[in-house]
């Protein structure tokens, strides 16, 4: 069920998706997360980088190049080059001014400008996205600045003529009066600005800001109005520690021999060697920052495998190694913290995270099977069965003769297939059929079918007409014996948490049961719940169907709309996307059928397509469902032929 929201844009997946790789790409950072924010940074505590939405509202051109700009700036630029260090300086400099956003915001500028003309050093291939950058930015700061000049708000239209003034490439840029304390500190402005260009770091930067900001304290009363672009305080953020992890110091390399020791008897005496560790000295020809430590090429592998352990005291260690989580701790004692997999443990609940999404990590699934079947349900499947009785019988029909039709197609004489032996046709003939093929073909549909519903509180003004639609599925496919299932899924709201969302699948008819003449009116047990999970469903269906033998695997999905559960509404549609492609890369064919009730607005239908691609049905009347599944069944069993 979609909650009410103000805001309510669509996310392009497409685009989102192609940006995260381009970010992860540039800044080498495998975990880096990317998400649209009313602004754009990087903050490197939490490994996160944020696109501006300031381009939305651009057309396509302008947006995509903006977007990107974004992207290059931060994960080529801000990622390696920005000292954060210094930042922390600038936000204690800024507790000694009152106009501390003006400091914030010409900082970020003077920043952003150095770190541009990095990027387009390091990738010339950048520069044309940055020129577009640099026209829309200046026509907006043009307008900015004349609307803050007619309403007064002098520390705003100041900032805006510095902008134009620092990205301009004409050396006679027309200067606007502002006032003429303002006007007369212009050219010592101008001056310490173009520093940008030739600074070498961000301490550079820093000390630039510094002097303006002195200079500017005496003319300017009021700080600024308005936020143009934004860096959040990261002073009372910790330190990035740098040094190596747990895992970057065990060994990489491969042993040159592979062989692995065998048991001792007990009998048998021990056979010790000694070996003297090097230590560091002036004349090594590598510090490598350890002591009492060598890379061992040469050994024999024992058997201790899995996770055991061996006892030892570390009374007297020369170091001591800790695997844990990051936390604060009581100064440093690290005796409190539990090994690393104990901690891990506690976090199962939630599912492993990385198999079924980043955004799902907390989700977990909840089986379900149908209960027994009363005699009313009996009355009430016969109804539908009946209802969609002409569908099924005409398809059946269909299938029936074009297995016929194949099985008796004449096999020799052909223009394609195996070469004959009786080639007298190639030297008298025009049109030579010297080709045949094998007999007794296969009479088979090599295929299976998964159907998805969702039970969303949303679809309880559609379940009713939508189950005539899931028993056309369910009899056609069981007229032709080809196995299939369909999963009802839901998300429970009530008992939902942070860190603990369950997810239930009905399976009403399962892949043993799919075929056995009286099975069918379990589908009747599936009611609107709930919230839906779609991305996480999905992921679930695809590893059921991926181990199954047949040939063509598919995957359909009735929904009404967009995903919507606890931390989804965000990231719903970009998850769901991800989704169906992982499943598309595993060989299943995954098609959405979108029930509505009524008219589809452009919206629905660009939310839809950002999920599934072109690989959609739209229904805008929930009873033509038959109608429009009939059609979808035909063509998918006559591919499997």
């Amino acid at each position: 069920m979609r909650p009410i929201v103000f805001n309510d844009k669509k996310i392009d997946s497409f685009l989102f998706m192609e940006l995260s790789d381009l970010a992860t790409s540039l800044s080498k950072k495998k975990d880096l997360e990317v998400e649209y924010a009313f602004k754009s940074y990087y903050d490197p505590y939490m490994n996160k980088m944020f696109i501006s939405l300031f381009w939305d509202n651009h057309p396509t051109f302008e947006k995509l190049h903006g977007m990107k700009s974004d992207v290059y700036l931060r994960s080529v630029g801000s990622v390696v080059h920005t000292d954060y260090k210094v930042i922390k300086q600038l936000f204690a400099f800024m507790k000694k001014t009152h106009l501390s956003s003006f400091s914030r915001q010409l900082f970020i500028l003077m920043e952003d400008v150095r770190l541009e003309e990095l990027c387009k050093r390091e990738r010339p291939g950048t520069t044309k996205t940055f020129m577009v950058r640099r026209v829309e930015y200046r026509k907006y700061f043009r307008s900015q600045l004349t609307v803050n000049m007619e309403r007064n708000i002098m520390t705003d239209a100041l900032y805006n003529l510095l902008y134009l003034l620092l990205t301009t490439d004409n050396p006679l840029e027309e200067v606007p009066p502002l006032n003429e304390e303002l006007d007369l500190a212009i050219p010592f402005l101008r001056v310490e600005i173009a520093k940008s260009y030739e600074a070498r770091n961000t301490k550079d930067i820093l000390r630039s800001v510094e002097i303006i900001v002195e200079v500017l304290e005496d003319l300017l009363e009021k700080d600024m109005l308005n936020t143009y672009f934004f860096l959040p305080d990261f002073s009372e953020m910790p330190e990035v520690d740098k040094s190596p992890t747990f895992d970057e110091m065990k060994r990489k390399s491969e042993l040159k021999n592979d062989n692995i020791k065998q048991k001792d008897n007990e009998d048998d005496e021990e056979d010790v060697h000694e070996d003297k560790l090097p230590t560091w000295h002036r004349e090594s020809e590598s510090n490598n920052k350890s002591f009492l430590q060598f890379d061992m090429e040469q050994g024999t592998k024992t058997d201790l495998m899995g996770e055991g352990v061996r006892e030892g005291e570390d009374g007297d260690q020369a170091m001591g190694f800790v695997q844990g989580e990051s936390q604060q701790t009581n100064k440093n004692d690290y005796s409190k913290l539990e090994a690393l997999d104990v901690l891990n443990d506690t976090k199962k609940e939630g599912g492993s995270g990385a198999e079924f999404g980043k955004e799902n990590k907390f989700a977990y699934p909840v089986f379900l099977k149908p209960e027994n079947i009363s005699s009313e349900h009996y009355v009430r499947y016969d109804e539908y069965k009946l209802f969609v009785s002409t569908y099924q019988k005409k398809l059946k029909q269909l299938i029936q003769k074009t297995l016929e039709h194949k099985k008796i197609m004449p096999r020799s004489d052909l223009p394609f297939g195996r070469l004959s032996k009786k080639l007298l046709p190639w030297f008298t003939e025009e049109n030579p059929r010297v080709f045949y093929k094998k007999d007794n073909p296969s009479i088979e549909i090599d295929a299976v079918f998964s159907l998805l519903v969702d039970c969303s509180a949303s679809m309880f003004d559609k379940m009713e007409q939508t189950k005539y639609g899931i028993t056309l599925f369910h009899e056609a496919l069981k007229s032709v014996f080809v196995p299939h299932e369909v999963v009802g899924f839901w998300e429970d709201t009530n008992d939902a948490t942070k860190t603990s969302q369950p997810n239930y699948f009905k399976t009403v008819i399962d892949f043993n049961s799919s075929l056995r003449p009286a099975s069918g009116p379990e589908i009747l047990q599936l009611e609107p719940e709930e919230d839906n999970r779609d991305g996480y469903a999905i992921r679930h269906m695809t590893k059921r169907l991926v181990q199954r033998s047949e040939k063509q695997k598919f995957l359909l999905v009735f929904s009404d709309g967009e995903p919507a559960a606890m931390d989804y509404e965000k990231n719903g549609i970009v998850d769901t996307h991800q989704a169906v492609m992982e499943a598309r890369k595993n060989g299943l064919e995954v098609i959405n059928v979108f029930l509505a009730n009524g008219e589809i607005d452009e919206g629905q239908v660009k939310t839809i397509q950002n999920m599934y691609g072109k690989y959609s049905i739209l229904v805008p009347d929930i009873e033509e469902l038959p109608d429009v599944l009939f059609p979808l069944l035909k063509k998918l069993l006559l591919k499997s032929l």
